[in-house]
């Protein structure tokens, strides 16, 4: 390759790394694994060594990601450098010398620099490009565990990540859709942390584990840390900090604590991606200096990865509500780093290019800082892969859409199964068919694998039964509930299938109310015309046009004649009392005493014909209120009109006896 030619190649790595690094630090979104960026960026080294020509964009002069134009930006004080890295563990050894230092996690989240004046949180600003970076001091002050004031009066400056636990990423995840769900806790810590709203920070249980003591002086005078970082961590831990977990090694124990280390990163719940190895003697430290980009009195060390060689077996196409289709790996299982794995996201259309990958081909697969399964290199790249002309959920036309460079595949049907993940999670919701175990996330994962396609099939779940105790997360016990709860829910009303079917505008006490208008007869409702629908009471136009819309596409009609077979309406025994609140409207506030919750006592109130609003009118009956005397605004507003206010005994005195 001619010098020529190897400029030309620096420039695309510049290029693609800066383009990499903008993506993952910037926009919390990632074009390339963090492998795949770290052979790229050996490369550019190499290439720059071999020519000592080093281009003013590169990432090995410039650090972190340019600060976003929303959140004011700040110089710091002093430059934040990156670290040297090594994989090697003899590296580190030989590094160490007769020194003594201290080894601890190098966390997987977002570093941040806290200034303290007169014992108060004054400034937080992030690590940015390592000059500038981003202040969010009130988005700090809501991270779970930073002391907002500490003991130490003068002005104390310290660094640390901001990270978030796999246990809280994990329950965060749950309850988004499958296409907003974050790809890992680094990402959803760094989009949490840079808000301009700190409420959603607050939300997201981000924590602070401070890593780094950079000054604390007082009167001009420095605290004196007996020239041991170690003394810096204990100064930050008297100030109530939580500081990164560490251990003091030298040439006799540094490669057992490493390994140490290696067995806890598989229960360990803070994301790491290697360690940290930092003399303690702070004046030899001093004396190092440093270079344009790094510290020399610190390394990385970063995980070999432990890589195993398999064959890819097939390409599942996984949809979601949004249309995106990403690819996944399915391969021969293999064990890695103490687990079996046989599936790995290629997350789209670019990575599966770039692979070149096909059906058969040898792969050798890795799990990104030893939990996530990735595929590291095709060694057969027959390229043979075919990407789909048609949705694997409905069969409708896809296509391919670039942005910033990176291919994705769509579904544009808009009534594509993958995008009715909304419709279906109503229809088990607890006041319509009450399928307990079908949670959203539960349901995106079904209807990606192909089993839910409409309502009906909800009720056949049993022909998946190997594959649903196979998958992640589930088991025999689960499969058992599901099939167990969905069995349950074939015996319902015609008020909760009404209200489970999503039709546009009716709520739950509407869903009541119409059943039983019309006797809890289904087909009277179907053929109801508008002005028998409108013309009841507490429905009227808005309503009654939108039941009609629904009864009148032929598509839903037919899924719901597809679906009636599996389910038991059962007509409600009307009671003495069924029409004992006819035509009288309730609003409910407050705790209650003798009721579960307010549902309680709002089924109980519609089971005898009445109505429960949520504000008070000129047409409520009563309010009731177990404090009578609070100046809430509805208690306000019933005084006002005139509406009596009456406590949960006092309710059911005079209208349940």
């Amino acid at each position: 390759m001619s010098d020529e030619t190897k400029i030309l190649r620096m420039k695309e790595l510049v290029d693609l790394l800066n383009k990499a690094s903008k993506a993952y630090y910037a926009e919390d979104r990632e074009i390339m694994s963090n492998r795949e960026y770290d052979k790229l960026y050996d490369e550019l080294v190499s290439l720059e060594d071999e020519l000592g020509t080093t281009l003013s964009n590169s990432p090995t002069v410039n650090v972190g990601y340019e600060a976003v134009d929303e959140l004011p930006k700040e110089r710091h004080a002093s430059p934040m450098l990156s670290l040297a890295k090594t994989k090697e563990r003899d590296e580190l050894v030989s590094w160490l010398g007769e020194n003594k230092a201290i080894l601890s996690w190098k966390l997987d989240g977002l570093t941040v620099v806290l200034t303290y004046t007169d014992g108060k949180l004054s400034k937080a600003v992030t690590r940015g490009n390592g000059e500038i970076g981003e202040v969010i001091t009130p988005n700090a002050r809501q991270f779970t565990n930073i002391p907002l004031s500490i003991p130490f009066k003068g002005e104390l400056v310290l660094r640390g990540e901001a990270v978030i636990s796999y246990s809280d990423f994990e329950k965060i995840n749950e309850k988004i859709s499958v296409e907003d769900k974050y790809k890992n806790p680094r990402n959803l810590c760094s989009g949490s942390v840079r808000q301009l709203d700190s409420k959603v920070t607050a939300e997201r249980h981000v924590r602070f584990i401070a890593f780094s003591y950079v000054s604390a002086t007082e009167g001009g005078t420095s605290v004196d840390l007996k020239n041991s970082k170690e003394e810096g961590y204990k100064f930050l831990e008297k100030q109530g900090f939580e500081t990164v977990e560490r251990v003091f090694v030298t040439k006799d124990n540094i490669l057992s604590e490493i390994e140490e280390y290696a067995r806890k990163i598989e229960t360990y719940d803070i994301p790491s991606d290697g360690l940290v190895l930092t003399y303690d003697d702070l004046a030899y430290s001093a004396s190092l200096g440093r270079t344009a980009k790094t510290p020399r009195d610190s390394i990385a060390f970063k995980w070999a990865d432990e890589l195993r060689e398999t064959t890819l077996k097939e390409i599942e196409w996984s949809a979601s509500r949004t249309g995106l289709i990403n690819p996944v790996a399915i391969f021969e299982p293999v064990e890695l780093e103490g687990t079996t794995v046989s599936r790995a996201s290629v997350h789209n259309i670019s990575i599966l290019k770039g692979l070149k990958l096909g059906i058969g081909d040898r792969i050798t697969v890795y799990k990104a800082n030893m939990i996530i399964p990735q595929i590291n290199e095709n060694l057969t790249c027959s390229d043979s892969v075919v990407i789909p002309t048609r949705c694997p959920v409905c069969g409708g036309p896809t296509r391919i859409s670039t942005d910033t460079d990176v291919q994705s595949l769509y579904c544009d049907n808009p009534s594509c199964p993958a995008k009715q993940v909304k419709s279906f999670s109503l229809f088990v919701s607890r006041d319509a068919l009450n399928m307990d175990g079908l949670s959203e996330s539960t349901l995106e994962k079904f209807i990606d694998m192909g089993f839910i396609k409409n309502y009906k099939d909800m009720f056949h779940l049993d022909k998946y039964e190997e594959a649903i105790i196979g998958m992640e997360g589930f088991g025999e016990k689960s499969y058992a509930n599901i099939i167990a709860s969905v069995n349950a829910s074939r015996n319902t009303t015609l008020a909760r299938l009404l209200y489970g079917l999503g039709i546009e505008n009716i709520g739950v006490a509407n869903a009541k109310m119409i059943a039983a208008h019309f006797d809890h007869d289904l087909d009277l409702i179907r053929n109801a015309s508008m002005e028998e629908l409108s013309s009841i009471e507490g429905v009227g136009d808005v309503i009654a046009t939108g039941i009609r819309k629904y009864f009148d596409n032929q598509e839903k009609r037919r899924e719901l004649d597809e679906l009636l077979p599996e389910l038991n309406l059962i007509k409600p025994e009307k009671g003495a009392n069924a029409d004992k609140l006819k035509g009288l409207t309730f609003v409910i506030t407050g705790s209650l005493n003798g009721y579960e919750n307010r549902d309680e006592l709002k089924n109980k109130i519609e089971d005898m014909g009445g109505k429960v609003a949520g504000s008070v009118s000129k047409n409520t009956e009563c309010l009731i209120n177990n404090d009578a005397t609070s100046n809430s605004s509805k208690n306000k507003k019933a005084k006002e009109l005139g509406v009596k206010i009456l406590t949960e005994e006092e309710f059911e005195e005079e209208y349940f006896s």
